[in-house]
């Protein structure tokens, strides 16, 4: 019998050892995690200043569009993305009148009726050449571009291009 009332005190402190350790594993672990830094945006590849890819393809019109003759706002979108969803009818009113070009990856004609009528939409899978000339895997994703093909800025909300955005 005292060798059973022993084995449970035994075990009993390992328990209690086991939880204190648990507990300060989590501890730090918190405190780690606050040091991240936070991201803002989405994990775009391209940053300021980067030359986007060679790229050449054709938009729903038919309409040549290629890496040499790109400037303006570009735009990356993708079906079943409620953000996309969201962006899409603010991008296509955007009041500055840049040229716009917006990429929708995946099947989806609503996001392609919202976007036509003020940008030129390109449809493509999600290894397509545009997104793969921007190195994109990020939706919603947005890059100004400038008349170098240059990346000036790029974020995941219009508020975060230095561009007019609509109300």
């Amino acid at each position: 019998m005292p060798y059973l009332a022993a084995a449970v005190v035994l075990i009993g402190l390992l328990c209690v050892l086991n939880l204190i350790l648990t507990l300060g594993l989590i501890r730090r672990l918190r405190g780690h995690g606050a040091a991240q830094p936070q991201h803002a945006g989405p994990p775009t590849v391209l940053k300021p200043g980067s030359r986007i890819g060679d790229f050449a393809t054709t938009t729903t019109e038919g309409e040549p569009v290629s890496h040499e003759d790109l400037i303006g706002l570009v735009g990356f979108f993708s079906a079943g993305c409620e953000p996309c969803h969201d962006l899409a009818p603010r991008f296509a009113r955007l009041a500055t009148g840049l040229p716009r070009l917006a990429v929708v990856t995946g099947d989806d004609p609503e996001l392609v009726t919202v976007l036509s009528p003020a940008a030129r939409v390109v449809v493509e899978d999600y290894d397509g050449v545009v997104s793969c000339a921007f190195q994109n895997t990020w939706t919603p994703a947005l890059y100004l571009i400038d008349a170098e093909q240059r990346v000036v800025a790029t974020g995941g909300r219009l508020e975060d291009l230095p561009v007019e955005s609509p109300a």
